[in-house]
C-alpha cells in the first residue's frame, strides 16, 4: 500500500482551472464517497481551500488508485484527464508527509504563515473521519499535521502580522484607498470563517465608519455584525447597500458569481470621475463575475492580486521561515522514526510471543520431569529463564525498529520471519 497526495494547487494551476475543481465544506462528504467509489482506495481526505484541492489517500494499487483520482478531478473540472496533467502534482509515502506538514505550518500558502489553512487541513481530516473514509493512516498523518501546523505558529513569529487572506485583503484595500479604511463604508458579503475573520480584523484594526455584513441567512450575518458594531443585510438588499459602499469584499460558499455587471455596473457609471468602489473577492470558486474588471467606476480584486500584494509582504517573515522549515524538518524526522517503529511492531510482538510460548512450553515439560523444586524455587528458575529471554530478544527488537521501512529492514524482517517461522 502507498501513501499518495494528488491535486492542483496555485503553484501550478491558474485561477480558472483551480476555482473547477473546488470543494466546498458542505460537500466534502458526497466527494469522498464518489473518490472511493472510483478507486481502489481504503483511506481517503479531501483538502480544498482557496489555495488548492487535493485527495490524500491510501492506495491499494498505486498506478491505478492515482489513475481514477486523476480521472474523477479531471470530471470534477470538466475536462480531459491530459488537459488536467500539466497543472497535477503527485506525491507518495515520505513525499506526502513533508507535503502536509508545509502546508499545515503555512509554508506553502501565497500568504506564509497564513492561519486559515490549518484550520481547514484540521476541518478536511474531520470530516474524512466522521464519514469513515480516514484509517489509521491517514488519521495518523494528519494529526500529526495539526500539530506541527501549531508548533510552528506557536514557537515561531512567522504568524505575525498580516497572515491571513482576511487581513491581506484589508489591507490591499485600505491601499488603494489612501492606506487607510478608518471612515469608510464597508460590505463584507458572506458570514462564514472567512466573514467572520473579516469582520472580526475590520472592528479591532480598520475602525470603519459603517460595517455592513451581507449573507443568505440574516440571523448568521446579524450575530457577526452585532459584535462588531455594524448591521446586517439579506442578499437581496445587495443593490441598495452597494450604492453607499466603498469597499465590498465577498467570500460566500457559493458556486456561481454573487456579485455580476448587470448588479455593479449602475453603481460604477455612479462613480465615474470619483473615488472607485473596492471590490475584493476572496472565493473560489470565483464569488464576483470576472467581466466586472472590465466596469468603469469599479476596481476588482481576486486571489490572484492578493498572492501578488502578500508577495511584498513576505520580506518581513523571511527569517521566520528558517525557522519554521528547521521545526518542520525535525518533525518529519520524528514522524519516520515513530513511522518505522509502528511498521515493525507486528513482526516484534510476533517474536515476542514466539519466544515466550517456547519458554512456557519448555517449563512446563521440565516441570512435569522435575519434582524435586518447591513452587518458589520453580518460580525462581522461570524468572531467571524470562530475563534471559528478554535480554536476548532486546537487541534484534531495536535494530529491527531503527531499520524499518529501510532495504536492510526489509532483509532484516524477512530474516527473522525464516529464522524463527514467523
Amino acid at each position: 500500500m502507498s501513501v499518495v497526495v494528488v491535486g492542483l494547487d496555485r503553484e501550478r494551476a491558474p485561477l480558472g482551472v483551480l476555482e473547477r475543481v473546488a470543494v466546498g465544506e458542505e460537500s466534502l462528504a458526497k466527494t469522498l464517497a464518489e473518490v472511493r467509489d472510483r478507486a481502489p482506495l481504503s483511506e481517503v481526505v479531501v483538502l480544498s481551500t482557496c489555495l488548492r484541492t487535493e485527495v490524500y489517500a491510501v492506495a491499494d494499487r498505486f498506478h491505478e488508485g492515482v489513475e481514477r483520482i486523476h480521472e474523477y478531478l479531471a470530471d470534477l473540472a470538466g475536462g480531459s484527464v491530459s488537459e488536467l496533467s500539466e497543472h497535477l502534482h503527485v506525491l507518495f509515502d515520505d513525499a506526502v508527509t513533508v507535503h502536509l506538514f508545509e502546508v499545515a505550518a503555512g509554508l506553502r500558502s501565497s500568504v506564509v504563515g497564513e492561519t486559515e489553512v490549518l484550520g481547514q487541513v484540521r476541518r478536511a481530516w474531520e470530516v474524512a473521519e466522521a464519514e469513515r473514509a480516514a484509517g489509521p493512516m491517514l488519521s495518523g498523518l494528519f494529526r500529526r499535521a495539526v500539530q506541527v501546523g501549531r508548533r510552528v505558529r506557536t514557537e515561531t513569529a512567522i504568524a505575525r502580522g498580516a497572515t491571513s487572506l482576511s487581513h491581506v485583503a484589508l489591507s490591499l484595500a485600505a491601499e488603494q484607498l489612501g492606506g487607510s479604511l478608518a471612515g469608510r463604508r464597508v460590505v463584507v458579503v458572506g458570514a462564514g470563517d472567512m466573514g467572520e475573520s473579516l469582520v472580526g480584523a475590520l472592528s479591532t484594526r480598520h475602525q470603519p465608519a459603517e460595517l455592513v455584513v451581507v449573507n443568505r441567512t440574516r440571523a448568521r450575518a446579524r450575530s457577526l455584525s452585532d459584535a462588531a458594531g455594524g448591521r446586517a443585510a439579506g442578499l437581496e438588499e445587495l443593490p441598495a447597500v452597494l450604492g453607499s459602499a466603498d469597499v465590498v469584499i465577498v467570500s460566500t460558499g457559493s458556486a456561481v458569481p454573487v456579485l455580476d455587471a448587470e448588479l455593479l455596473a449602475p453603481v460604477g457609471a455612479a462613480r465615474a470621475g470619483a473615488q472607485a468602489l473596492v471590490v475584493v473577492d476572496l472565493a473560489v470558486p470565483r464569488n464576483v463575475e470576472p467581466t466586472v474588471k472590465g466596469l468603469t467606476g469599479v476596481a476588482l480584486f481576486d486571489i490572484d492580486d492578493l498572492n501578488r500584494h502578500a508577495e511584498r509582504a513576505l520580506e518581513e517573515r523571511r527569517g521566520e521561515m528558517a525557522e519554521a522549515r528547521a521545526i518542520v524538518a525535525r518533525e518529519i524526522e520524528r514522524f519516520r522514526a515513530d513511522d518505522r517503529a509502528r511498521g515493525a511492531a507486528p513482526l516484534v510482538a510476533a517474536l515476542r510471543a514466539r519466544v515466550d510460548g517456547l519458554r512456557q512450553a519448555e517449563l512446563e515439560r521440565a516441570r512435569a520431569r522435575n519434582r524435586r523444586l518447591d513452587d518458589t524455587q520453580w518460580d525462581e528458575v522461570e524468572a531467571v529463564v524470562r530475563d534471559v529471554l528478554a535480554k536476548l530478544v532486546h537487541q534484534p527488537t531495536v535494530v529491527l525498529k531503527e531499520a524499518a521501512g529501510t532495504p536492510r529492514g526489509e532483509r532484516l524482517v524477512e530474516a527473522l520471519r525464516t529464522l524463527f517461522d514467523l
